[in-house]
């Protein structure tokens, strides 16, 4: 089921998406869910046209843990070695956006890049999770951009500038819940031009591994993400770009470049 978060006359609310086809092709319509969805729910069975909404970020994470380096080839590109363990970083709530919204290039970088990846959404509260019981704390999936200050993530040791700036973070379009992550065509294009083509099943470490890695040290709420790393091939953004991330059995999330200011 693909779940989104959107509002509608001033209201927020989550709703299943039916149907065939894009958020800008039309075609989609919006079950509205009764309450949240991270417990049992119903559909309401009211239904609005997805073309008359507004989407938001499907979920409000308290956190996003983001892990670095987790394609061989990505690694090699930025020239780097494969990490003995994870590297892991947080990007704060403030830059997490949706689909559609406008990323704000950072007045203090020159050089702006684009990261594809699968976010995996947390549904329940966890910590300590066992290998065996990871899909049981899984909610979905979903696209994301981990928006990257490339010049500021070289000269400063600590990333929390370089990549958690305000509209770094965008995720969408929706949550699929019913997924197989393990070999997903993950896909960056900038202005229709594409840059990034990798699958999932050439990260380094998988998502059982990065959910017993990350649950061994904090605890994970519902509506958390896990950003699983980028393939190879991130390039520049400049003001004025579309980027967009596909990521086979989700969908695509769009965002456009914009001054900050």
């Amino acid at each position: 089921m693909r779940i989104a978060r959107f509002s509608i006359d001033g209201n927020v609310a989550f709703g299943a998406v039916e149907g065939e086809g894009t958020v800008e092709s039309g075609g989609l319509v919006l079950d509205i869910i009764k309450g949240i969805p991270y417990t049992d729910f119903e559909l309401s069975g009211t239904k609005v046209p997805l073309s008359k909404v507004r989407l938001l970020p499907p979920v409000l994470p308290n956190k996003v843990v983001a892990i670095g380096r987790n394609y061989a080839e990505h690694a090699k590109e930025l020239g780097h070695e494969v990490p003995e363990v994870p590297v892991a970083f947080f990007k704060p709530t403030t830059s997490v956006i949706g689909s559609g919204d406008a990323i704000e290039y950072p007045s203090f970088s020159s050089e702006l890049h684009h990261e594809a990846e699968l976010a995996v959404v947390i549904g329940r509260m966890c910590r300590e999770v066992p290998r065996d019981r990871v899909k049981d704390v899984i909610f979905g999936y979903t696209c994301a951009n981990d928006v990257t200050a490339r010049d500021v993530q070289k000269r400063e040791a600590q990333w929390a500038r370089a990549k958690g700036f305000d509209t770094s973070c965008p995720l969408g379009p929706w949550v699929e819940t019913d997924l197989d992550p393990s070999d997903l065509a993950v896909q960056a294009t900038v202005n229709g031009e594409q840059r990034q083509l990798g699958r999932t099943s050439d990260m380094i470490r998988s998502i059982e591994d990065l959910v017993v890695h990350i649950t061994e040290a904090m605890t994970l709420l519902p509506g958390d993400v896990i950003l699983t790393g980028t393939p190879a091939g991130v390039g520049p953004l400049t003001v004025g770009d579309e980027v967009a991330v596909t990521i086979e059995g989700i969908g695509t999330l769009t965002n456009k470049v914009i001054k900050r200011g």
